[in-house]
């Protein structure tokens, strides 16, 4: 399958964005101090279940970026 220019730069663009949201999330969850993260020094089921909504979609943005990539790297080897 090949993946057009505009559908390549917009999964790379994609992952990228994933990365910076999913960083600057977790680093805000971790310095929060509204006790919605953390109930007395130790972490609550929001700041677990949104640790793992971060991770995982890290993990997608990844695969989707680098898909982008491959497919930026496909068109430039058949220009």
């Amino acid at each position: 399958m090949k993946l057009s220019r505009p559908v390549s730069w917009f999964l790379l663009a994609f992952g990228v964005w994933s990365w910076v949201i999913w960083v600057t999330f977790v680093k805000n969850l971790v310095k929060d101090s509204s006790g919605l993260a953390f109930d007395h020094g130790h972490p609550t089921a929001y700041f677990w279940v949104h640790l793992l909504l971060a991770v995982v979609s890290s993990v997608l943005g990844t695969v989707i970026g680098v898909i982008g990539l491959r497919g930026l790297r496909a068109l430039r080897r058949t220009s």
